[in-house]
């Protein structure tokens, strides 16, 4: 099994279901209400464990009742949250509202996750044991460069979602493998609208980057190869919320196998195409029989 740690967010998800998104000053009636462990910390927990992953758990839930649910969400999966901390106060939530086309808008209240400024004691050996260091921006920065300098010191592969889409400090970039972005966040970071124009201006801070691109599948780059260009399965998306978390979880559990990049892709495509077929976010997530079944 590959080794995957994650150092990121855990929230619960507050989510509404929703014929359509309300206006600015709109005021619409749903038609359903879930609460859903999630956060992109956990959901790439949770999407690396179910591929096949032997995956753990580095960030904070709170001390209020959603704390324990988190935890027992990542424990159910088999992520091992022995360095999960627990911090005075509120759990991190993302209150989101999921429309009838699949689509989401999501707030983001980081809670816990505020508290996780830096590395605390045994959590740079935790990830000195794995292949794979997955990271994304639910965290302060602070956390998210002591992470990543910790992966490099160690030779461990970086894995970053730049979400959300932030300017990101060349000392971060820097100690990043591969970039991971949607197509929004990579011309958010670039400021070029054309993924495949914006892939090689990334190339020119990381060696490796996958723009992500919802129901087209994927475009993958790196230093002196052609482009990869994957397409996902049509399927018809219920709630895209987490798939983007998913497509990275099952990617590093094909990567740390060492199967070739135009396979990993469509595997990580095909874990995607899956979750958006149902509701949630962790929730959401296939099995690897699944995901190989799919591919």
């Amino acid at each position: 099994m590959t080794g995957i740690v994650v150092l990121g967010s855990t929230n619960m998800d507050l989510v509404a279901f929703v014929a359509h998104a309300p206006e600015r000053g709109e005021t619409v009636t749903g038609r359903e209400f879930r609460t859903v462990p999630g956060g992109k910390g956990a959901n790439q927990a949770v999407a690396a464990a179910r591929a096949g992953g032997e995956v753990a758990m580095i960030g904070a839930v709170g001390s209020d009742a959603f704390g324990p649910q988190l935890r027992h969400t990542l424990e159910s999966c088999g992520v091992d949250t022995d360095l999960l901390r627990t911090a005075e106060g509120p759990s991190g939530t993302a209150h989101i509202v999921v429309d009838d086309e699949g689509g989401n808008a999501i707030v983001v209240i980081p809670g816990a996750n505020g508290t996780v400024t830096a590395l605390a004691p045994g959590e740079e050996a935790l990830i000195a044991t794995a292949d794979t260091l997955l990271l994304q921006l639910e965290l302060p920065l602070s956390a998210v460069l002591d992470g990543a300098e910790a992966a490099r010191r160690h030779g461990v592969r970086t894995v970053l979602t730049p979400s959300p889409a932030q300017p990101l400090p060349p000392e971060l970039l820097a100690a990043t493998d591969l970039l991971v972005p949607n197509e929004h966040e990579a011309a958010t970071i670039t400021g070029i609208a054309d993924h495949h124009a914006a892939a090689q201006e990334l190339l020119r801070q990381v060696p490796e980057v996958v723009i992500t691109l919802g129901s087209a599948g994927c475009l993958y780059a790196a230093r002196g190869t052609e482009p990869i260009r994957v397409p996902a399965p049509a399927v018809h998306a219920v709630d895209t919320t987490a798939a983007g978390d998913t497509f990275v979880g099952a990617l590093a559990v094909a990567l740390g196998e060492k199967k070739p990049p135009r396979q990993c892709l469509a595997w990580a495509c095909a874990a995607a195409a899956l979750s958006v077929q149902r509701p949630g976010a962790s929730s959401s997530m296939p099995y690897r029989a699944e995901i190989d079944a799919a591919s």
